[in-house]
């Protein structure tokens, strides 16, 4: 059944049960630890050699450090890298595991949902969407250049309009329109469903005074980059729900505005299907790098600064693509 602009915007009806679920015991599962222990797909050759020349090169651009997050204590860097160059998917990384705030990379999650309940015929693309308070947040553009105006409350755009800003700009307002769109239930199901325990979402991008009353005390959004990386695996091999949820994904990632992070260490010409965050003490960017030869999944969860991460991540892209140049004997 598709919605109407009016349902939409009133959103779906969320259970008792499910909050219930994700306010007393999602918090306990993770205060245990329980989010903490993921599992690798078994799609995915595992290859130690290759986690050690990426623990080296983490070491070399000073993200191997315990950084201090304030009142979140003492952190480190999550990071995997995906090599895509052979037949079958060879996975590395350090701390692959460790959950970190994804800042904005979590939008994809979102995006993801509302693509597939729009593959299964709940609403369309084009379907209308009235902003309403307090979703508008944005006081100014993450990306200052972009000519899009902000989003306020009353302004009436449609879904796909509110895809592309809240994936290419890493729009806070049009993220918030669309958590209630999707609901955090459904993503989250989603999430599930495919084994990303620890990585729901949990928070709109909204003071907790403002956050829907089953949300305002609720634990905030991780992941991890195993996670993430197995999210855009899914993506690239058409397999994120299905091949048209898949393909729209990537499409909205290969617009992606913000090259500041690991994008700036990418060779010319070479495309990178991503989505970055970043906010306090994280800094974070996860994609799919291809150039028609070398193509890799990177996925890197910093809990670093902006200013400070920004030029280590450079440096760090540039040694990945030039280590995944010399396994395959491009060098």
């Amino acid at each position: 059944m598709k919605h109407s602009v009016f349902s939409l915007v009133a959103g779906k009806e969320i259970s008792i049960l499910k909050s219930l679920i994700m306010n007393i015991l999602l918090p306990a599962l993770i205060g245990t630890g329980f989010a903490q222990t993921v599992k690798v797909p078994p799609y995915f050759t595992v290859d130690n050699s290759l986690s050690d020349s990426l623990s080296l090169i983490v070491k070399s651009v000073g993200l191997d450090s315990t950084f201090n997050v304030g009142a979140d204590g003492m952190e480190q860097v999550s990071f995997v890298v995906v090599d895509l160059c052979g037949d079958k998917p060879v996975l590395g990384g350090v701390n692959i595991g460790n959950f970190l705030y994804p800042a904005s990379v979590y939008k994809m999650y979102v995006a993801m949902e509302v693509l597939k309940e729009i593959s299964n015929g709940d609403y369309y693309l084009s379907t209308p969407y009235i902003v309403r308070f307090p979703n508008a947040v944005d006081l100014e553009k993450g990306i200052s250049w972009d000519p899009r105006p902000l989003l306020k409350a009353g302004d009436t755009v449609n879904i796909n309009y509110l895809l592309d800003l809240m994936i290419t700009r890493s729009d806070n307002s049009a993220a918030n329109c669309l958590i209630d769109v999707a609901t955090r239930d459904s993503i989250n199901e989603t999430i599930d469903g495919y084994g990303w325990y620890g990585s729901e979402v949990t928070r709109k991008f909204l003071s907790r005074d403002n956050e829907d009353s089953a949300y305002k005390n609720i634990r905030g959004t991780q992941t991890c980059a195993l996670h993430a990386a197995d999210f855009m695996y899914r993506v690239c091999t058409d397999r994120l729900v299905n091949p048209w949820v898949s393909m729209q994904l990537k499409a909205l990632l290969g617009r992606q505005l913000d090259t500041t992070k690991l994008s700036a260490g990418l060779p010319h010409n070479t495309m990178f299907y991503h989505k970055t965050g970043w906010w306090s003490y994280w800094t974070n960017d996860v994609g799919i790098v291809d150039n028609g030869k070398i193509k890799y999944i990177i996925s890197c969860f910093t809990p670093d600064e902006e200013q400070e991460a920004g030029p280590k991540l450079k440096v760090l892209s540039e040694k990945v693509f030039q280590l995944i140049e010399r396994r395959h004997g491009h060098l």
